[in-house]
């Protein structure tokens, strides 16, 4: 499901318009944006949390020629789903 089918589905429950119903989405995942720019966590109940995890800057070696480099620290956002989002894809 892409952003277009995601708003359309949106539309459709919620009997808003497809304009409503995009502004509604982009407002939620601004929002989310926000929050994780701001280094906090978001948490939602049933579904998971979303969180800034911090990588120090580390030595790594190139594979094919085995030669050291550095890579250097970086931030991605994991996703770790709730437990009951998860009991129902492991029934």
């Amino acid at each position: 499901m892409n952003k277009k089918q995601l708003i359309a589905q949106l539309s459709g429950s919620l009997n808003l318009s497809k304009a409503d119903a995009e502004r509604t989405f982009d407002t939620i995942t601004n929002t989310i944006l926000d929050a994780l720019k701001g280094d906090d966590t978001v948490k939602i109940a049933g579904f998971g949390t979303y969180k800034v995890a911090k990588r120090k800057a580390r030595v790594g070696r190139n594979p094919r020629t085995g030669e050291q480099i550095q890579i250097g620290a970086s931030q991605k956002v994991k996703f770790l789903p709730a437990k009951a989002l998860k009991e129902i894809f492991n029934k």
